[in-house]
């Protein structure tokens, strides 16, 4: 596919690196020469310097003949425009990137009357991943599939778990019948386990199941979730006004720390039931004037990676149990897991998902793309959901006589009210929502997922 990126900040360079991993024609346009001049050098990408809103450059871009162009600036009116301008200039389909909360409320309109087809907001998306971390704050990252009812949680293990050391197969069935762990990362290595794999501390354990039964594997092996009712954050910008907006609804009391004043005293007034305080979130006097030690949970949420670090430490010596860190830079989460950091949150990973999910939608639409695509262990692997539907070709066909491409599982199958940890005398029916395992695998459509049937190619 052809497509456009107007604006090369964090999430256009991100956009533009995973799309064009995925083979498409990717061209970037900026005003800035700072910013192309590293996506020139470092990505397979085209890039133009000009303004977005130029018709003139746009056309220099190839509108007329893009199948796909993304406004994200940072300006929400500006990636409005430039949405509504490609559309008319003849752009396939329009992505913009619209994150102002007084806009929230009307994107149903908006996307109507400026031809959008799809509206990106990473930081309301970050607020809801939070939001999900805090209800179960013992998981290092929580993904909802098949509306809900199925849940991919990532826990970390420890040395005092009953079953470290013992292969999986010889784990009791009545503990893990209902969840599959279908993904490890131990050290630089991301491992798809089978019945001979004996986890270790450390490991990072990717569950699924349904939410009550990920929930009680993770009692079974002693992680306990006790429920988050005080949380501190650091950093008032958009993702903190969602999630307080967000959390005030579990009755969930929060402290906000904000540097900026002018942004405390606008915080203040748009949220009158949270706690903002004027100061500096990385000042362990004032951390501790606020009682940083009571809290159940602490949230580093600024701008800068070096300062979420700095008062994620502060807050993992103070004792707090559920750390979360916001994180701009993809190299980043490593480093952060390897500091103790409990959670971490990348705005731009969760707006890649999005837009990958949406990409593969559009390039496959006549066969069988993902519902939902989720990238997990740091980036390095995809949990994508697909609904079995007519073009499938592996239905009513037991899943032992399947021959799975090489670094894909199926996690799980949820039809109607049932969910299913598949089995080898399973089966995909119609209608079925699938949830898939890919490492070091781009999988586009369904039925790529299968090798052969039977013995027969």
């Amino acid at each position: 596919m052809k497509i456009i990126i107007i604006g090369d900040g964090k999430v256009g360079y991100s956009l533009a690196q995973h799309l064009s991993q995925e083979n498409h024609d990717v061209t970037i346009i900026d005003k800035n020469p700072e910013p192309l001049r590293k996506s020139s050098e470092l990505l397979d990408v085209m890039c133009i310097k000009g303004n977005g809103l130029s018709t003139k450059v746009m056309m220099e871009a190839g509108v007329e003949n893009a199948d796909l162009l993304i406004a994200a600036t940072s300006s929400d009116e500006m990636n409005m425009v430039c949405a509504l301008t490609g559309k008319k200039l003849g752009a396939g389909h329009t992505v913009a990137r619209i994150r102002d909360p007084e806009y929230a409320d009307e994107l149903s309109v908006l996307k109507r009357e400026l031809g959008l087809d799809l509206v990106i907001n990473p930081e309301q998306s970050a607020a809801r991943e939070i939001a999900r971390l805090l209800r179960f704050p013992s998981a290092t990252d929580v993904e909802p599939f098949a509306k809900g009812r199925i849940e991919f949680v990532e826990i970390t293990a420890t040395r005092d778990m009953p079953f470290i050391g013992v292969p999986l197969r010889n784990i009791p069935r009545r503990n893990i019948e209902n969840i599959l762990i279908g993904v490890v990362k131990r050290g630089n290595q991301i491992i798809i386990p089978n019945g001979d794999y004996e986890i270790a501390p450390d490991d990072r354990l990717n569950v699924i199941g349904r939410p009550n039964d990920v929930f009680a594997f993770c009692k079974k092996i002693g992680i306990y979730t006790q429920k988050i009712k005080k949380v501190m954050v650091v950093g008032g910008g958009m993702i903190a006004h969602y999630m307080a907006t967000n959390l005030k609804l579990n009755d969930i009391k929060i402290k906000i720390i904000e540097i900026d004043r002018n942004r405390s005293i606008e915080l203040a007034e748009m949220l009158p039931d949270t706690l903002v305080i004027n100061g500096d979130g990385t000042d362990k006097d004032l951390l501790d004037s606020e009682n940083l030690g009571e809290m159940d949970a602490f949230i580093a949420l600024t701008g800068r990676d070096e300062e979420n670090l700095i008062s994620a430490m502060l807050a993992k010596q103070s004792g707090v149990k559920k750390v979360i860190v916001k994180t701009t830079r993809i190299d980043n989460p490593v480093l952060f897991h390897d500091l103790g950091i409990d959670s971490i949150v990348n705005p731009k990973l969760i707006t890649a998902n999005y837009i990958l999910k949406y990409v593969r939608g559009l390039s496959n639409a006549v066969g069988n793309p993902a519902e939902t695509v989720y990238k997990i262990v740091d980036g390095q692997a995809e949990v994508l959901e697909f609904v079995a539907n007519k073009t499938t070709k592996f239905l009513d066909i037991q899943l032992k006589n399947l021959k799975l491409l090489k670094g894909v599982i199926i996690g799980a199958i949820a039809r109607r009210n049932e969910i299913i940890i598949p089995h080898g005398d399973d089966v995909i029916k119609l209608g079925d929502t699938v949830i898939v395992i890919s490492v070091d695998r781009l999988v586009l459509d369904f039925n790529e997922i299968v090798v052969s049937v039977g013995g027969q190619q």
